[in-house]
């Protein structure tokens, strides 16, 4: 809901394209710094009780938003949400990728990424009714609402979620991660995966709002489009063991999803019709819904499983940092030469660090 209210309600109050941008970078400010340590966090406290805390870090940022309008409330409350979605998210992959291996794993991050296009279908849907029938006035205190259920029903979660597991420093820290960056190819290669693949989604999730508002285009319309792209996403990540198979490997599957995700991106900014900017969700949808479990799978079996937290929270702290920088660069390029620009350039930078995965591949 946030991808398209955020945007929505910046514009409300005036923000330039650069002021925009850095408010939407907010959310990734705290991720940046912390993912690392919250990864140490996980292994020591287990799963459950991250993902529980981050449900009511979420809760007290959303009402910040509601409760104190303009900027101030606005900043605040983004770096709340992404401290508690880093929290979230990062409990969710580490209890995923202790349960099984290959196309096991596989199948296992297909179906949890599944659940969360799933949730991207559906709230910038919800977010676009809401604010066609009442603007900003009630939408931060529902979004808070459904964050209130995701803690709750974090008390149900049992078995190895609630295991913990004595890591050191030595193990968790930032120089840990930083040798296994260096050392471990798989790791490598899932980082860059997750790069390319959140650069397009900071781009196509930040602006594309903004694109459209531009254009006049309804919010229902807005969260359609928005929508969208999730959606494909959630219809294809069930069968990526399937996909994976077809397509000859991981190898092939990893360049098809990064060829679609830079060709819908790129040619994003160059049309204002309505129908051909859903077909390149589609294809921005088919790529990321890719890119993201397969960065999961590839990194989960590049690690053992006292590592595999600090892992993950190193490929969140490379996640969190493109989805920083996405909205600044976009917004910069947005300022020097419009849409068709950015967009354009946004996806030919994807297309351009394909040789280094590739040779990432390579034994």
């Amino acid at each position: 809901m946030l991808i398209v209210v955020v945007p929505v309600y910046g514009l409300q109050l005036g923000a330039s394209p650069l002021v925009l941008g850095a408010v939407l970078s907010a959310q990734y400010l705290l991720p940046l710094a912390l993912a690392i340590p919250l990864g140490g966090v996980v292994s020591r406290f287990g799963g459950r009780a991250t993902l529980i805390t981050g449900a009511s870090l979420m809760v007290a940022g959303l009402l910040a938003m509601h409760f104190w309008p303009g900027f101030g409330g606005l900043v605040l409350g983004q770096l709340l949400v992404g401290l508690a979605h880093l929290q979230m998210v990062l409990a969710a992959q580490t209890i995923i990728a202790n349960l099984g291996t290959g196309p096991r794993l596989e199948k296992y991050f297909g179906w949890y990424s599944t659940w969360l296009s799933g949730g991207q279908v559906i709230g910038p849907l919800l977010a676009g009714l809401l604010l066609n029938a009442s603007g900003t006035a009630h939408v931060f205190l529902v979004m808070a609402a459904f964050a209130l259920v995701a803690g709750v029903v974090g008390f149900w979660l049992t078995g190895q979620a609630t295991e913990r597991i004595q890591v050191t420093r030595k193990q968790a820290g930032f120089r840990a991660q930083w040798a296994l960056m260096q050392s471990n190819r798989g790791v490598q290669l899932s980082v860059l995966v997750t790069v390319l693949g959140m650069f397009a989604l900071g781009v196509y999730g930040s602006y594309l709002p903004v694109y459209l508002e531009s254009l006049a285009v309804s919010p229902v319309i807005i969260g359609i489009l928005v929508s969208l792209r999730a959606g494909v996403s959630m219809v294809i990540r069930p069968f990526m063991a399937s996909i994976i198979q077809l397509a000859g490997g991981r190898v092939n599957t990893v360049f098809l999803s990064l060829v679609t995700v830079s060709a819908g991106i790129a040619l994003l900014g160059a049309t204002e019709q309505v129908v051909v900017m859903g077909l390149l969700a589609v294809l921005v949808g088919i790529g990321s819904g890719l890119t993201q479990p397969l960065s999961m799978v590839i990194l989960a079996e590049s690690v053992d499983r006292a590592k595999r937290s600090g892992a993950l929270g190193m490929r969140l702290m490379a996640n969190r940092a493109i989805h920083f920088l996405a909205p600044l660069m976009f917004g910069l390029l947005l300022e020097l030469g419009g849409f068709a620009l950015a967009f354009g350039a946004s996806g030919v930078a994807i297309a351009a660090a394909l040789p280094t995965a590739r040779q990432l591949f390579k034994p």
